[in-house]
C-alpha cells in the first residue's frame, strides 16, 4: 500500500548540487524508515542515507560531509541534498521505505520493504 516516486535527477558538472525528492503515498503512517540507495553500472547497490519517523539519520561514512537527508512530514516526502558532486557519484538513486512502525501504525500489517523506480544522477568531469 506504500508507493514511492523519485524525482530530481539529472546531469550536472562536478562540484554542482542536486536535490532528489521521494514522494510517498498510500499507508505512509506505517513507514518506519526511509532511505536513499544508489547503484552504478557494474557495481552493487549501496546505502547512501536513511531517516526514521523521528528524524534520526544515518549516512554512509564517505558521504556524510556532502549529502544531507531530510523529510517533510506534511508532504510525505524525503529529500536528499547532494553537494560537491563528483563523477563517482554517478548512479541510479533509489528511494526505499520500510515498515510497519509498531507505534504509529495501528492494526495488523505485514512487513514491507518498498523501492521506487529510481532517478538517474550523472556527474560530468
Amino acid at each position: 500500500q506504500v508507493h514511492l516516486v523519485e524525482s530530481g535527477g539529472g546531469l550536472v558538472q562536478a562540484g554542482g548540487s542536486l536535490r532528489l525528492s521521494c514522494a510517498a503515498s498510500g499507508d505512509t503512517i506505517c513507514i518506519s524508515t526511509m532511505g536513499w540507495y544508489r547503484q552504478a553500472p557494474g557495481k552493487e547497490r549501496e546505502l547512501v542515507a536513511t531517516i526514521d519517523r523521528y528524524s534520526a539519520t544515518a549516512y554512509a561514512d564517505s558521504l556524510k560531509d556532502r549529502f544531507t537527508i531530510s523529510r517533510d512530514n506534511a508532504k510525505n516526502t524525503v529529500y536528499l541534498q547532494m553537494n560537491s558532486l563528483k563523477p563517482e557519484d554517478t548512479a541510479v538513486y533509489h528511494c526505499n521505505a520500510e515498515g510497519p512502525d509498531p507505534y504509529s501504525c495501528a492494526g495488523i500489517m505485514a512487513p514491507f520493504n518498498i523501492w521506487g523506480q529510481g532517478t538517474q544522477v550523472t556527474v560530468s568531469s
